[in-house]
């Protein structure tokens, strides 16, 4: 499934953007031909006034100055005086005198330049320049038309456009080439690059697989067990029935819990856990934490401490019963980790404009490979799940309170041994 996601996402994504490439280059080259085209058909002005200005100068035509000037501007020429064409040696366009007839006529029917409207005594010049095509050839036109020696000198031009199209052509292919490069390049980045947007998911998706694995295994234990002391109690005596009732009761009580805790998973990892923040004395809170605990840790033969700041505390915006929620989870894994004989610190300090809660013990500690994994679902570090009334989700619900709190929850060694417990809020 992810493998057909991957491939499409990239496919996806490499399209649209290459779709973009190839528009923004298809608008580049359009500029681009138009600047080259725009120039061409100035510098083709520029030579052809240039013509004229020299003829308009000149009593008599120098074959050399026209030789030198075809042969630095490549223009065809057809000079016509008085309706004779004028040979200069190899300017003679004995095979293209129909294209310069059809130029005249378009300069006649479409700029208005013929001999028919200018006379002799014309004082001043008469020329069009334009873009002209002839049997699939694309060519720059002039027709110019100059008042000489009582007579009219006529003159066609032609400026082949290979030059040009070879250039845009070489623009087109360049252009073409970027665009297939950048697009192979697109396809290599979002190869990678959908892949690390989807490992997430699949991360996502393997937790939710361990979640329900989990999830069941813990709810079939006391379920078995339950079912085992109903059908065991259709023969029993009243002495075991009573037993059988009692472990009933026992796992039922373990099953509520665990749905209860996963519920409150449930409503962190959709955002619907309900936080009531108040201006708390987190002081107070630890107070009632500790009395909440001291008779059961002196049970198991451990000694619970608490310290506090002499100088009053700050209040904290948080919710209480949150707090105190994450203050009995930390506390009973501490007292479930910490052998007979063993210390239990619960302490509060101020760092800064933060307040920080620890947790302290001495038992065996937590390996530094296990300090983040301590927090994932149903994460123990009891392996053989000896331990009944713990089910590795206690961690992971403190953790969600904290970080809705916008805190920060870790898990340090304590000094000599054992595991310390961080917690910081912002006051």
């Amino acid at each position: 499934m992810f493998k057909k996601l991957h491939i499409r996402l990239t496919l996806l994504c490499t399209l649209v953007s290459g779709f973009i490439l190839v528009f923004m280059s298809f608008i580049c080259l359009s500029f681009q031909e138009a600047e080259s085209r725009e120039r061409y058909f100035s510098d083709f002005q520029v030579n052809v006034n240039m013509l004229i200005s020299y003829l308009e100068s000149q009593s008599v035509i120098s074959h050399n100055w026209l030789s030198q000037f075809h042969s630095d501007t490549h223009f065809e020429m057809d000079i016509r005086d008085n309706g004779e064409t004028l040979a200069f040696g190899n300017l003679k366009p004995s095979s293209k005198e129909p294209v310069f007839d059809l130029v005249r006529e378009t300069a006649r029917s479409e700029y208005r330049i013929g001999e028919e409207s200018f006379t002799s005594q014309s004082l001043l010049s008469a020329h069009a320049e334009f873009e002209f095509t002839s049997d699939g050839s694309s060519y720059y036109a002039s027709v110019i038309l100059i008042p000489k020696n009582g007579g009219i000198l006529n003159i066609a031009i032609l400026y082949h456009l290979n030059e040009l199209q070879d250039a845009i052509a070489m623009q087109r292919i360049l252009f073409a080439g970027a665009d297939i490069a950048g697009i192979l390049f697109l396809a290599v980045f979002f190869w990678f690059f959908t892949w690390r947007m989807i490992l997430p998911l699949i991360e996502n998706r393997r937790k939710q697989t361990e979640f329900i694995a989990s999830a069941s295994h813990e709810l079939r234990s006391p379920l078995t067990v339950m079912l085992s002391c109903l059908s065991a109690m259709k023969n029993a005596s009243p002495e075991d029935s009573e037993r059988f009732a009692t472990t009933i009761d026992q796992e039922g009580k373990r099953m509520s819990r665990l749905i209860d805790d996963m519920l409150t998973l449930s409503s962190t990892d959709n955002s619907h856990l309900d936080l009531h923040k108040t201006a708390v004395e987190l002081d107070t809170v630890l107070l009632s934490a500790y009395e909440k605990f001291e008779s059961l840790a002196r049970k198991k033969g451990i000694s619970f401490q608490i310290t506090l700041p002499d100088d009053s505390i700050p209040c904290c915006l948080c919710d209480k019963e949150r707090i105190e929620q994450v203050l009995s989870i930390l506390i009973d894994n501490a007292l479930s980790y910490t052998p007979w004989g063993g210390k239990i610190r619960l302490s509060l300090q101020t760092v800064s404009d933060k307040l920080s809660i620890r947790v302290a013990d001495n038992g065996p500690g937590i390996a530094d490979t296990e300090k983040e994994a301590v927090f994932d679902r149903f994460y123990r570090c009891d392996k053989s799940h000896k331990d009944k009334n713990h089910f590795g989700l206690g961690l992971c619900i403190a953790q969600e309170i904290i970080n809705m709190h916008r805190g920060k929850l870790w898990v340090e060694d304590t000094p000599g041994g054992g595991a310390t417990f961080v917690i910081v809020l912002r006051q």
